[in-house]
């Protein structure tokens, strides 16, 4: 049963909801059936544990000097 995104038309909410089968979702604000499905960002599991590192964060390389990017990667 896999949990959908949606944009309502009638009164602009965003929402998420799980879908059984062919059941039609409806807004949970306005009751409306005009739905637009959006596009989800997959989520992933990640192995955490003994021997496993955090990913560095986006934009550097993960030494506490680099902060934002400032080193580029380098060194």
């Amino acid at each position: 049963m896999p949990i959908y995104e949606y944009a309502c038309r009638a009164c602009g909410k965003e929402f998420e909801v799980l879908v059984r089968g062919a059941e039609m979702p409806e807004c949970p604000h306005c009751r409306s059936n005009a739905l637009d499905k959006l596009v989800s960002v997959a989520a992933g599991h990640v192995r955490q544990g003994k021997g496993a590192e955090p990913a560095p964060p986006a934009g550097g390389c993960g030494r506490p000097q680099c902060g934002t990017g400032g080193c580029m990667g380098l060194g």
